[in-house]
C-alpha cells in the first residue's frame, strides 16, 4: 500500500507541474493563461490577434476606402501592414482618425489602436510625443497647379492661395519658402484639400508627391509643376515608451519583407508607373 501510494503521489506532482508549465507560457498579466495567437507573443495589443492600425484616410495611394477589401480599405500603407501582420500571426483592423490625433499620440496612448500608418514623416519633433518603426518609404513635396494658371513655382504663389494638410511636413515647408504674401489655408486632410482645388478655392495644392499625383492622374486639368527634395522617411508611429516588444516584431517582419521580395511588389502596386 505505501508504494502505491507513493506512485500515486509521484503522478499528481508530475500533472502540477506540468499544469504550472503550461500557465507559464500564457499571458503576462497573470490572469489569463491562454497562449496569444501572435505565436505565444504577447504584443500588448487592443484586441487580441489582431493588428489595430489607426489612419487619416483617404489619402490615396496610402490609404483609401475600398469596400471588397476584408478591412474596408486599401492602399500601400494598407497592404503593407496586412504582410507585417500576416508574419506576425495576426489579421489587420482599420481606424479612420484625424491625422492631428495621429501625431499628437492621443489615439495610440488612449488604446484606441496599436500604430498609426498615415504616410507619417519622422520627424524629432513628432518623435517628441511617438516612437517610429524604422522607416518605410521616402518621400518628396510638390506643387499641383491648374495647367492653364500659369503658376510654374512657389516663388509664383505671390498673391495666390495655396491649400496644405494641417499639421503635415507640407505645411511646414510651405510657410518656411512661400513668398511672405501667399496665403495658406489649412485643411484637416486631402479629403477636404483636393475638393477645394476641384472648386477653385485655391490655387494651388502643396504636399507629398504621390498624393499629387494621384490626382493628377484623376484630372488632367491639374499638373504637378514643382517637386522638393525634403529628405522625408515615413515610418509606423507607436505610443511613447510602451510597444517596444511590437516595434521590434515589425521591424523583423518589415526587413524579412524587404529581403523576401513582397516590400517591392507591394510597392511597384502602388509607385511603379511613378
Amino acid at each position: 500500500m505505501t508504494r502505491r501510494r507513493n506512485v500515486i503521489f509521484g503522478i499528481a506532482l508530475a500533472a502540477s507541474a506540468t499544469l504550472a508549465l503550461a500557465g507559464c507560457a500564457g499571458g503576462t498579466d497573470g490572469g489569463d493563461d491562454t497562449v496569444p495567437e501572435s505565436g505565444g507573443v504577447d504584443y500588448g495589443l487592443v484586441s487580441e490577434g489582431t493588428l489595430t492600425m489607426c489612419s487619416d484616410i483617404p489619402y490615396a495611394p496610402f490609404e483609401f476606402e475600398d469596400p471588397s477589401a476584408e478591412t474596408g480599405y486599401t492602399g500601400f500603407d494598407v497592404d503593407l501592414l496586412a504582410a507585417i501582420a500576416e508574419k506576425l500571426d495576426l489579421t489587420l483592423a482599420v481606424q479612420d482618425v484625424s491625422f492631428e490625433a495621429l501625431t499628437s499620440g492621443t489615439v495610440l496612448l488612449t488604446g484606441d489602436c496599436d500604430l498609426g500608418a498615415s504616410a507619417m514623416t519622422i520627424t524629432d519633433e513628432r518623435k517628441a510625443n511617438l516612437d517610429f518603426s524604422e522607416p518605410y518609404y521616402d518621400s518628396l513635396q510638390s506643387l499641383l497647379v491648374r495647367a492653364d494658371s500659369g503658376i510654374e513655382s512657389i516663388d509664383d504663389l505671390a498673391g495666390k492661395t495655396v491649400g496644405v494638410q494641417q499639421g503635415t511636413t507640407g505645411e511646414t515647408y510651405t510657410s518656411e519658402n512661400a513668398p511672405d504674401d501667399t496665403e495658406i489655408i489649412r485643411y484637416p486632410s486631402d479629403g477636404e484639400l483636393w475638393p477645394a482645388m476641384q472648386a477653385g478655392q485655391i490655387d494651388a495644392i502643396l504636399q507629398d508627391q504621390p498624393v499629387n499625383i494621384e490626382h493628377e492622374r484623376a484630372d488632367e486639368t491639374y499638373t504637378i509643376v514643382e517637386e522638393y527634395n525634403t529628405d522625408e522617411q515615413y515610418g509606423f508611429a507607436f505610443a511613447k515608451g510602451e510597444k517596444a516588444e511590437l516595434i521590434d516584431a515589425v521591424n523583423t517582419a518589415l526587413q524579412e519583407l524587404r529581403d523576401d521580395g513582397t516590400y517591392q511588389e507591394i510597392y511597384d502596386t502602388y509607385f511603379a508607373a511613378n
